[in-house]
Parts: structure tokens; sequence; C-alpha cells
């Protein structure tokens, strides 16, 4: 009997790790500070037109700098609050220690958004994107005063309203990136509450947090 229960046991346990692995292996690779660098290669995949006159070696250094200035400066800027201990983990688990990683990835955003504004040989779409990114930490902040709102959801659901805006603005029936983009969604929201990471509340407001101001870059912008 004993051996019935450990056998039970064993087998129960497995494909909870398992899942477990899956869903934090997928909150890594869709983490919030790729999105900007995800949005930027699905731009060079399908709308390459739009970076006619530069050579192929200049769009690789164009997608390297969004690279460090969405994801790496803020990693490394979370890195370094963690060795000096102002945070328990680079995993900011906490309201407080998101405090100042909001900040700092806010003006990365508007800094992007600022060159976006202020050149014109990239893609028109940059505009909003960025600037419905920078709006959408702007709203994680105020909202991380009240609650732990899910940035995994904020970007999801961002980069997803951005690629279907995008279709919008270009008049093209981009169904399998939109398709894509919205089984992510679903992945990555349902990864963060396998791993007890949210609640169903800090899930569904950062998915409304990310979709909404895209909506809202979008029309007052372009």
């Amino acid at each position: 009997m004993i051996m019935n229960i450990e056998e039970s046991t064993t087998t129960i346990s497995i494909p909870n790790k398992l899942l477990n692995f899956i869903a934090k292996a997928i909150s890594y690779l869709f983490h919030p500070l790729f999105i900007p660098t995800y949005f930027f290669i699905y731009l060079m995949q399908y709308f390459s037109f739009e970076f006619a006159g530069i050579t192929e070696w200049q769009l690789k250094l164009r997608l390297f700098g969004v690279f460090w200035l969405t994801a790496f400066f803020p990693a490394f800027a979370v890195f370094l609050l963690w060795r000096l201990k102002f945070s328990n983990s680079m995993y900011l688990r906490t309201q407080k220690e998101r405090i100042v990683p909001y900040i700092i990835t806010m003006f990365f955003y508007w800094w992007m958004r600022y060159l976006s504004m202020n050149f014109s040989d990239q893609p028109a779409v940059l505009k909003f994107f960025f600037t419905g990114i920078f709006m959408a930490t702007v709203v994680g902040l105020i909202a991380n005063n009240n609650f732990k709102i899910s940035m995994h959801a904020m970007g999801v659901g961002g980069i997803a309203a951005a690629i279907v805006l995008t279709s919008f603005y270009y008049q093209v029936a981009n169904g399998v990136p939109v398709s894509i983009a919205l089984f992510i969604t679903g992945l990555v929201c349902t990864g963060r509450l396998v791993t007890v990471s949210h609640t169903p509340k800090e899930i569904y407001s950062g998915l409304l947090a990310g979709i909404v101001c895209q909506l809202i870059a979008y029309y007052a912008v372009m």
C-alpha cells in the first residue's frame, strides 16, 4: 500500500515539475524586455520595404541597438540593483523591488520613442509602438502602488495589439503573425498563472494596460 502511494505521488509530481519548467521557460523566452526586439524582427521580416536604402549590415546594427537599449541596459540595471543589495533577487517578486526598474525602463523607452519620432529612415509604426510601451510602463508604475500588475501580460498584450494595428496601418492581412502573437499571449499568461507568479486580476489588468496603451498611442500618433 505504501509502495502504491509513493508511486502515485511520483507520477503526479513529475508532470507538475515539467509543467512548471515549461511555464518558466516560456516566461524567460518572452520576457517583457525582449518584446521591442521581437517587434523589430517582425517588421524586418514582413515589412522589409520600410528599410529600403540601408545595407543589411546597417539593419543588423539597428536591431542590435534596439536590443541594447531596451533589453540589455534595463536588465543590467536590475542586476546592479541586486548586487548592491537594493533588491533581494533579480526576479523582482515584490512591488517595492519593481519601482526603480520601472523608472529605468521608462527612460529607455522614452528615448526610443524620441528616436522613432525624429528619424524618418525607419518604419513609421515604431512611433506608436514605442509610445505605447512607454505609456504602458507609466501605467505599470502607477498600478504598482496598489498591486503587482503583470509585466509579462503588459508585454505580450502590447505586442499582440501592435501587430494587429500594424496590419491595419499597412492594409495587409497578416493572419499568421496575428495568430502566433495571440497564441503566445495565451501561453505566457497561462504560464504566469501556472507558476503562481500572479493572480488573475494582475494578469488581466496587465493585458488590458498593454492593449489599451497601444490603441491610444496608435490613434494619437498615427
